[in-house]
């Protein structure tokens, strides 16, 4: 039985292998007690598709490798599945092992080890989308588009760059188990040369959703979204009925910052509480030109309230989704730095005996039907966060437009 979620996030993912594909000319069936076994069964018509040269470097492999003992027929099906879809070119676009699935929906649930930081491309370098608020990450003094440029553990034995590394390495390099250490060799800009993070892993319980009641006489809500998650409703909900409950409410800072994404479904969920019913939040656009429009269904219970929304670098996908719609909508003042600019959606899919398959099916554009990608959201006020002082001068900027 197969699953399908529409995700839309850059999330600590890792790529791997599949169980039931098929490939070929001959029949061959791979055994291996780590592996699922794999079946080679499918004929491909030779004017459309030769598997000679596979077979030809399968045989070499097992007739000449030197060491016999090494050699693991599933594991080299799986990873000719793997490059099959590295191929493509697309980070997003990936296969996930049992235990890999098992890493995805810890993402999306919140809880797991490691470091604390999200991560994904800035054209084909390795970047920090965002720490996690409190995460070893974020101690470690990691920030939003840093670009990881090396990932070493000593435990692993492993000490290596980033060029060419997938997602999914990345990730497999960079967690592991509470009380271990990873070191991530990053540049920044406006630093000169590098610098090196010593990050001891902890257990992560992230929330979604954080609400505190800030600024004089504390009439500004500060609602703080972290995520697109499987809890992310109840949460929300949650906090909109305490901010409903506030009396002398002056109004409400959404912040994004360092929100990397997650479900789809969340952000037009979400931003029905802001506006009228039946309003654009997200057009999908697939290959073919076809346009599929993402509207409120739900009654808004946080419209005409004066509102400012906070983006950084750290805000991707879905949390850009949710700046677009509101800016697009009502005309939403959006204040700090241009955000990540991640604008495709990929279908979740789950296979037999646990896999995943992550695909880039579509692009998103704005209301106003524009595409982020590469580009971000671009802040109607640009004021940049000193990370040598205290004060959180994005935020306090945001409530003097609200004060």
């Amino acid at each position: 039985m197969r699953k399908r979620l529409v995700i839309i996030a850059v999330l600590l993912v890792v790529v791997s292998f599949a169980a039931g594909h098929q490939l070929g000319l001959r029949g061959y069936t791979a055994a291996a007690d780590e592996f699922p076994k794999v079946t080679l069964s499918r004929e491909v018509s030779a004017q459309t598709l030769d598997f000679a040269l596979f077979w030809e470097v399968w045989d070499s492999i097992h007739q000449r490798y030197f060491d016999p003992s090494r050699i693991n027929d599933a594991a080299l099906v799986f990873g000719a599945i793997k490059g099959m879809v590295a191929a493509v070119g697309d980070p997003y676009t990936v296969f996930l092992t049992p235990e890999e699935n098992r890493v995805t929906g810890e993402d999306l649930s919140g809880n797991f080890d490691g470091v604390g930081i999200q991560i994904g491309f800035r054209g084909s370098q390795l970047a920090v989308i965002a720490p996690l608020p409190g995460s070893p990450a974020e101690q470690a003094g990691v920030r939003a588009g840093d670009f990881i440029v090396a990932i070493a553990d000593e435990q692993k034995g492993i000490e290596r760059g980033t060029v060419g590394i997938s997602l999914p390495e990345a990730v497999q390099i960079i967690r592991g188990p509470a009380g271990s250490t990873v070191a991530l060799t990053l540049t920044r800009e406006g630093v000169d040369g590098t610098i090196t993070a010593e990050v001891e892993r902890k257990s992560i319980d992230v929330p979604s959703v954080l609400l505190s009641f800030e600024g004089e006489g504390e009439n500004v809500a500060h609602l703080r979204l972290l995520r697109f998650g499987g809890s992310t409703q109840k949460e929300w909900d949650d906090a909109v009925v305490e901010i409903l409950q506030r009396e002398g409410l002056r109004g409400i800072v959404l912040d994004l910052r360092n929100n990397p994404g997650g479900f789809l479904q969340g952000a037009i969920d979400l931003s029905a509480d802001f506006l009228e019913t039946g309003s654009t939040v997200v057009i999908e656009e697939r290959s073919n030109g076809q346009r599929q429009e993402f509207v409120t269904e739900k009654i808004g219970r946080l419209k005409n309230r004066d509102l400012v929304v906070l983006v950084n670098a750290g805000s991707a996908s879905a949390s850009e989704i949710l700046a677009g719609a509101l800016r697009d909508n009502i005309s939403t003042l959006i204040l700090g730095v241009n955000s990540f600019g991640k604008g495709t959606i990929q279908d979740r899919e789950e296979l037999e005996r646990g896999v995943g398959l992550h695909v880039t099916v579509a692009k998103w554009l704005t209301p106003a039907g524009v595409w982020l990608n590469e580009k971000g959201i671009i802040p109607d006020v640009t004021i940049e966060d000193d990370a040598q002082t205290p004060e959180d001068e994005q935020f306090e900027a945001a409530i003097e437009q609200i004060i």
